[in-house]
């Protein structure tokens, strides 16, 4: 899609400047990744088994390794290189460890990361079709970027969306290494979250999840392993966590004094729980609760972003 700039309402096209080196956008990306993709750098060209990885970062959120790779040749498999680099990953944890130790912004350990959660990010200028519709699965960890360079001084980094499908990876693909990674590491989609006879609780968010879309055009719906968050940008607006009989709503960067909450059902997270942002929580139980929920998030979200 062509990009415009506006004077006195007179749209010019503004030309794309494609990066000259792979080396440009991934120098840019590497000192932007927190504005860009909310995560946080551990290292550049980490070498590892005749492998190297571009960059290697880490979400706090998840508590996980991101693998990011550049591409300027369009004439790889984003399956094979994908799931190749996750298999190094998962059977070097060691040394992943290590390099987040001695480079990262601080120290873990192995029982400190969700190695179920890790994924790949390929960015490139644009991508075939045959790459695009090879994430076309339900459970795939990879997700693909373009970036784009203008000459207003203007970078977009633009995620090409998988379709909608039920179908599975694990499924479709006999490579073995695509199996055994799948054993350790997925991607959860919202289904993921109900078990089949949690009906009460699929019919409060059902309800509920139009009503936080609405609020903003520019919320995304991301399902991780413990909830499905409703963002703007990289920073959650609030988390759903699905129940048996219920949700369980988590308000964050908010405690109970910042909002108003007349019935008094916001409850503070405590500080041991609430791994790296302040936290209040609620809970739905039935469909009455909806109106008083909304009341809630509304605040919340108009809190950082009205």
């Amino acid at each position: 899609m062509p990009l415009f700039s506006v004077n006195k309402e007179k749209l010019s096209l503004v030309k794309e400047q494609k990066f000259s080196l792979e080396r440009d956008v991934q120098r840019l990306t590497e000192q932007n990744l927190q504005e860009v993709f909310g995560l946080s750098f551990v290292s550049s060209e980490f070498a590892l088994n005749n492998l190297r990885i571009d960059t290697l970062a880490f979400d706090e959120e998840t508590r996980s390794f991101v693998i990011i790779e550049f591409k300027r040749d369009r004439s790889f498999s984003v399956v094979d290189q994908g799931f190749a680099y996750l298999a190094l990953m998962l059977n070097n944890k060691a040394d992943f460890i290590l390099e987040y130790n001695e480079k990262g912004p601080k120290r873990i350990k192995r029982e400190d990361v969700d190695w179920s959660q890790s994924r790949v990010l390929f960015i490139a200028n644009s991508f075939t079709a045959y790459q695009q519709e090879a994430i076309n699965f339900k459970d795939l960890p990879i997700e693909l970027w373009e970036a784009k360079r203008y000459d207003n001084s203007m970078v977009l980094y633009n995620q090409i969306k998988a379709a909608k499908t039920t179908e599975s990876i694990k499924t479709i693909s006999p490579s073995e290494t695509v199996q055994r990674v799948s054993r350790e590491v997925r991607s959860y989609s919202i289904d993921d979250h109900f078990k089949p006879s949690w009906e009460v609780s699929r019919e409060l968010f059902d309800a509920l999840r139009p009503r936080i879309l609405e609020l903003d055009s520019r919320i995304n719906e991301k399902s991780n392993k413990f909830y499905i968050g409703y963002k703007i940008g990289f920073n959650n607006i609030c988390g759903v966590n699905i129940q048996k009989s219920g949700l369980k709503i988590d308000l964050v960067r908010v405690e109970k004094k910042d909002l108003k909450d007349p019935d008094k059902k916001l409850i503070n997270v405590p500080w041991k729980e609430r791994g790296w942002a302040k936290t209040t929580t609620f809970y739905i139980t039935s469909l009455e609760d909806l109106d008083y929920a909304m009341f809630l998030i509304r605040q919340a979200y108009e809190k950082f972003y009205k």
